[in-house]
């Protein structure tokens, strides 16, 4: 399938339809699309789709028959009403194209980093494959000639033992207490917090922990990111803040989350994220552990996916020289 090429100020399209080679040249790129779109019609080379249903009705059914069997349900079934109450939900699923969903990636990207983006076009791609597959709403996917943004490059984010003690402080707990029983939700949160930075934990999987969860120096993980249950060992110091609460922290992530932010707001530590703890201690673990050991431990799948998140200086690999 041939794209469109940007000659000077220009962009010149050439398509073969039924055997037919048609071209012509065009004033954007989106312009050009659209003119490949009515080609393809007109020219016999894809049937006409005769539905009526919107954008807006693919995302509702998509919604229902697909997103409510993921375990990442709640986040796209957000994603995609916030596409529906776009100008992109009211296309018509017979006419959509990809000028539109270019026009909505360009929006997005005003509003919000191209790592969201992507994440975003990847779900309007599945939807519009569904339609295409299953539905037969459509013959052709809108989203195939449509680049993705670049993404950004990954965190590099390092946590200072300071910036721990001073989240502990705003939490109304000290960093190094042993054998004490938290009596607050802030409290809990100030050891999750240590507990993330021991373990490489994400968020929800340690709101997730409960009482039997944790036998010795081994935690059970039974709902994870990649939906695959895994055990993680324990560090001293781990098996220490779990004995401090050891019915789980009792937390919803969306409180940790926003008591974490109120917490650092209140210290002058500035571009901190509690996700930055796995950072942290990827980077920490990667001097104790094997890489097999320690992608095992963490949950990649795939090895590489480490490079993301170790975050070593040169200075600090040069002092192991």
């Amino acid at each position: 399938m041939t794209t469109p090429i940007k000659d000077g100020t220009r962009w010149r399209h050439r398509i073969m339809v039924g055997g037919k080679r048609v071209s012509g040249t065009f004033d954007t790129r989106q312009a050009a699309l659209k003119w490949e779109a009515h080609q393809r019609v007109l020219l016999g080379s894809e049937p006409v789709v005769s539905v009526t249903e919107t954008c807006a009705d693919a995302f509702r059914r998509y919604e229902l028959e697909v997103s409510k069997k993921k375990r990442g349900y709640k986040w796209e079934a957000g994603r995609l009403y916030a596409m529906a109450s776009t100008p992109l939900g009211k296309v018509r699923m017979s006419e959509v194209n990809a000028s539109h969903i270019a026009a909505w990636r360009d929006q997005r990207l005003r509003e919000v980093q191209g790592g969201t983006v992507t994440r975003e076009m990847n779900l309007l791609s599945h939807v519009f494959s569904v339609a295409r597959k299953e539905w037969k709403w459509i013959t052709r996917s809108p989203t195939t000639d449509v680049a993705r943004p670049k993404s950004n490059p990954p965190r590099e984010r390092r946590i200072t033992q300071e910036e721990i003690e001073q989240i502990c402080l705003s939490l109304n707990w000290r960093y190094d207490a042993v054998d004490v029983k938290p009596s607050t939700k802030q409290q809990r949160i100030a050891l999750a917090f240590l507990f993330a930075i021991e373990t490489a934990m994400r968020a929800g999987e340690i709101c997730s922990l409960r009482r039997g969860d944790v036998t010795g120096s081994v935690a059970r993980l039974h709902h994870t990111k990649n939906g695959f249950p895994r055990d993680v060992p324990l560090s001293p110091r781990a098996v220490q803040i779990w004995a401090m609460v050891p019915d789980g922290f009792e937390i919803s992530t969306g409180s940790l989350d926003a008591m974490f932010r109120y917490a650092r707001g209140k210290t002058e530590i500035e571009g901190l994220t509690f996700h930055d703890t796995r950072h942290e201690a990827i980077t920490r673990l990667a001097s104790k552990l094997n890489v097999l050991d320690l992608a095992r431990m963490v949950g990649h799948r795939d090895i590489k996916q480490l490079q993301t998140y170790y975050n070593a200086s040169a200075a600090d690999i040069a002092t192991r020289l």
